[in-house]
């Protein structure tokens, strides 16, 4: 247990929940921006569009998620989500009720990508500046915990399981058939497969070769 609270411990565990803050907020705020541009305000009006992450917090998925993953980092997939951002599809531009559930729900897990890519820039920066190893050490911790997490966010929401962003780009991106069959089966039991995934630790397992994976690419950048 003495392991857990070593500083290096809580200053790693300090550093995921900050970026964790930050990239949730980003993905949030993605959400709620794309819908505004699809018609509905209705997540605007409730100041989502915003990387204050005080307007996103959920309870399980940013607080306890985090906690978990400190406390078992090998039983728990290093995710978390916000609170949903809501999205009511009544308001979208008429004929565009498909496209902007794709586009709101994918605006999410691309936000994240694009976030990815910032810190992987940074990295690239970061190796090739002449810093002190005290400046340049927390740095490249903060922006490769930024690179991976927000790739797992990205691949993470992506999943076809509700609540999960992926179920809503299946839902309206598949054929009229395939989708049908999709809301069938997936729709009525996804949300009791993802907490079974979650608890059995299906979804660790997963997610598990996302991050080896971005991390040699960081390592290739960081070179």
């Amino acid at each position: 247990m003495d392991e857990l609270f070593t500083p290096q411990r809580i200053a790693e565990g300090l550093t995921f929940f900050v970026v964790l803050l930050f990239s949730l907020s980003f993905h949030e705020s993605a959400h709620a921006w794309m819908a505004s541009r699809m018609g509905d305000n209705t997540a605007r009006d409730l100041g989502r569009v915003s990387l204050n992450p005080i307007v996103h917090i959920d309870l399980v998925g940013t607080i306890i998620m985090p906690l978990l993953q400190f406390v078992l980092p090998q039983g728990f997939p290093a995710v978390g989500w916000a609170k949903p951002t809501p999205v009511d599809d009544r308001n979208f531009r008429p004929g565009e009720l498909a496209r902007g559930h794709i586009l709101v729900a994918g605006a999410g897990p691309l936000s994240n990508l694009l976030l990815a890519l910032v810190f992987a820039a940074l990295l690239f920066v970061a190796a090739r500046l002449e810093l002190s190893g005290e400046i340049l050490r927390p740095l490249v911790q903060v922006v490769v915990t930024g690179a991976v997490m927000n790739v797992t966010l990205a691949v993470f929401n992506l999943l076809p399981v509700p609540p999960l962003d992926g179920s809503h780009i299946a839902s309206f991106g598949l054929p009229p058939s395939m989708a049908q069959a999709y809301n069938r089966v997936i729709g009525s039991y996804g949300q009791f497969m993802f907490i079974i995934l979650l608890v059995t630790g299906a979804l660790a397992w997963v997610m598990k070769p996302v991050t080896p994976f971005v991390y040699r690419l960081l390592q290739q950048i960081a070179s």
